[in-house]
């Protein structure tokens, strides 16, 4: 376990956290996978808050930056950052930040992302390392209470970054992801991601990430994540960035309706600035989701 940071006025960069590893999960099915652990299972669709109550609403975006290099064969971190400032975004998560070969050294132009009010978890192992396994973490405001740096089993490298977060709406737990090219790799790493997430405290989660997969249904490597984050179809296509045909990128939320309005970022320059067009998403936060989510997590 470890302690959280002292917390910054409201709207300040954020602060450092510890991080934890987290090792290597077998390929069970997510539900044998946590009760073989003694976790409970969470429910897929709890009921949603009233109407009525005060809610924050967040904009969170997802991003694989093809490490900086666009459909012109250009290195351009500069450009990359320009499409992140498009997006508004209180939350990005970013997808090959870092070199994939060799030292591990970050990409961005974190520079240009501070200009824009996003500051970088430190999830790296570097100290010019942005992300892990290239999975970043843009956060405009907030205090990270906890960051974990999760190992996905399979045949390549793969990594995940837990990062939960007190906001002024209340906690919330963010899981940035790139998945593996092979299915059974994929439902691997899906099920390493969701006994992760029910190691942890009950709470709003949203899930992002390139996860390498467009079919819903039967023949989808992510069924597994649906014992979580409900049923998933199709989603917006976000690849090939020049005429998107393919549904890679995603943007997942529990409890049900904390995620709304999943769209792709469509514009000239994100269209040349990577092989991947950014997901956004708007997400809405009430006082007694967390109490909700509590209130699950003490009756399991």
């Amino acid at each position: 376990m470890t302690p959280p940071p002292g917390e910054p006025a409201e709207g300040r960069p954020l602060v450092g956290a510890p991080l934890a590893d987290a090792p290597l999960a077998g390929g069970k099915r997510p539900p044998a996978l946590r009760r073989a652990h003694g976790i409970p299972d969470l429910p897929s669709q709890p009921v949603p808050p009233a109407p009525e109550q005060a809610a924050a609403e967040i904009r969170v975006a997802s991003y694989n930056v093809h490490k900086c290099v666009g459909l012109d064969r250009r290195f351009d971190p500069a450009r990359i950052a320009g499409v992140i400032a498009e997006l508004e975004a209180d939350i990005v998560a970013v997808q090959e930040a870092d070199r994939r070969f060799g030292r591990r050294t970050g990409l961005l132009d974190t520079a240009a992302l501070r200009d824009c009010g996003l500051s970088l978890l430190p999830v790296s192992r570097l100290p010019d390392g942005h992300g892990w396994h290239g999975n970043a973490l843009l956060v405009r405001r907030g205090t990270p209470v906890r960051l974990q740096r999760l190992a996905l089993p399979g045949a390549e490298p793969r990594g995940a970054v837990i990062a939960e977060l007190e906001l002024a709406a209340g906690p919330l737990r963010v899981v940035a992801a790139h998945f593996g090219l092979l299915k059974r790799c994929r439902m691997r790493q899906a099920a390493a991601i969701l006994e992760s997430i029910g190691q942890g405290e009950s709470m709003p989660t949203v899930m992002m990430g390139d996860l390498n997969e467009w079919r819903p249904g039967r023949r989808s490597s992510l069924r597994p994540l649906e014992s979580l984050f409900g049923s998933l179809g199709f989603g917006p296509a976000s690849f090939p960035s020049r005429l998107p045909v393919f549904a890679l990128d995603r943007i997942l939320g529990w409890p049900r309706g904390v995620v709304r309005d999943v769209q792709v970022h469509d514009t000239p320059l994100a269209r040349v600035a990577s092989d991947h067009l950014p997901l956004k998403a708007r997400l809405i936060l009430t006082p007694d989701q967390a109490a909700l989510a509590g209130d699950v997590a003490a009756a399991a």
